[in-house]
């Protein structure tokens, strides 16, 4: 059996993960009695990751705990342990099977980070990675393509009812959530690998590798536009120009924001969307202007639904639990199913502590950022892997102020695999490819 994991290639789970996460629909396989949650196929595909990396990482664990982004993770995972402890037994917040599951989830979603980072990723490899993603990309289109034309159907986690398995289908004016459960989690997935289509396309000479790169980008633009997040919109562009700046590519920030204005423009659901927004901000000013000449009393503005529940019941609720134990929060679970702010959900399931910890692994990834990626090298394929990366981590990081987007499982594990794929390169000794 030892002999079987030595010759077992680890380029395989990951070519696994990059294939088999986005594409299978958030279908449960079963339930867990007497929780709302739901085992999946992807469970088991982390699963039997997690064991194989167990059996091929222990005999460098002393090295493997010296790296400071891996030890960044461990340290929060230890904290929020104990804040799950606090949550449980201190202010009764948690009930203990349910606390412990979502602990494990975040055991689950650091698995392909250790994944990415113990492998050695040379130009072929990252070259398949990039052909996987190509082909993800294409099916996650036409999945959603046919969603949104042909009844195709829907598999959504956004409420409890729909998390158990009920197939939906697409509504004029409404949102293409592809293979994802939901279009929130589709989008940050498109903010996390449109800049890699970007980058990589100046490193291949060859038409068919450009075109089946250039295709790509506009799939995902219309996934994007369909998708219909005004804020991921916003972080995609900010990502995309930042990997572009990187590789030194400033003719084609033009074209790509030029070629993502007119996807928006032929989008009438995104542009009402957008234009709500400055409806009610005027309406705000106009009223305000009112009272202050009248006297009178404040007349009724419309709201932004989005930002309302944001603003009057998701983001007060996470800052209530954070008063209510400001070190430790109230504990996985505690604050119920969306916060539509991942630091402030932190902040309020974990505490300022919880908190420090989860961005002491965001800034050791800033860290590397700055210090390997930002200085002047030659230009290839490790080098624009790496500065998708960095553009893609600043747009999630915008991204997560109103998107729960590290809670979201299909995300969450892409995205970790592809932060330790990028360790991994930034610690090797020549990133130029």
């Amino acid at each position: 059996m030892q002999k079987l994991l030595d010759r077992f290639s680890l380029h395989y789970l990951i070519v696994g993960l990059i294939i088999a996460i986005p594409v299978y629909p958030k279908f449960p396989l079963f339930s867990v009695p007497g929780t709302f949650v739901s085992v999946r196929l992807e469970d088991f595909i982390l699963l039997v990751t997690f064991l194989v990396l167990i059996v091929k990482s222990l005999p460098k664990v002393g090295l493997l705990l010296k790296d400071r982004s891996l030890a960044a993770l461990l340290i929060f995972l230890l904290v929020s342990g104990l804040s799950l402890a606090s949550g449980i037994f201190i202010t009764q917040t948690v009930s203990i099977h349910i606390g412990i599951l979502h602990w494990l989830r975040r055991l689950e979603y650091f698995t392909p980070f250790l994944l990415g980072l113990v492998t050695k990723h040379d130009k072929a490899h990252l070259k398949l990675y990039l052909a996987c993603f190509v082909f993800v990309l294409g099916y996650v289109f036409l999945y959603g393509f046919l969603q949104k034309h042909a009844n195709l159907p829907i598999v959504t986690t956004q409420n409890q009812e729909y998390s158990k398995g009920v197939a939906l289908r697409y509504t004029p004016g409404g949102h293409i959530n592809s293979t994802f459960a939901g279009h929130y989690d589709l989008a940050s997935f498109l903010i996390l690998v449109v800049p890699l289509f970007y980058t990589t396309f100046f490193c291949f000479k060859d038409k068919l590798s450009k075109l089946a790169l250039a295709l790509a980008v506009l799939a995902s633009l219309w996934l994007l536009v369909n998708s219909v997040s005004r804020i991921s919109i916003v972080s995609y562009l900010f990502a995309t120009i930042i990997a572009l700046v990187l590789i030194k590519k400033f003719k084609a920030i033009f074209v790509a924001v030029v070629v993502s204005i007119v996807f928006i423009a032929f989008s009438s659901n995104l542009l009402a969307r957008y234009s709500a927004i400055f409806e009610v901000m005027l309406d705000k000013i106009v009223s305000r202007v009112v009272v202050l000449a009248d006297g009178g009393e404040t007349q009724p503005v419309v709201e932004d639904r989005s930002t309302s529940i944001r603003l009057n019941v998701e983001w007060p609720r996470a800052i209530r639990a954070f008063v209510k134990n400001p070190l430790l929060g109230t504990g996985f679970s505690s604050i119920t199913l969306a916060t539509d702010n991942d630091y402030l959900r932190l902040l309020g399931e974990t505490g300022l502590v919880g908190l420090v910890a989860f961005v002491t692994i965001l800034l050791t990834l800033v860290r590397l950022i700055l210090s390997r990626v930002a200085k002047p090298i030659n230009f290839g394929l490790n080098t624009a892997w790496a500065a998708a990366f960095s553009g893609s981590f600043f747009g999630i990081c915008l991204n997560a102020v109103f998107i729960d987007v590290f809670e979201s499982s299909k995300f969450a594990i892409l995205f970790w695999l592809m932060a330790g794929i990028f360790v991994s390169l930034s610690r090797s000794k020549n990133l130029d490819a």
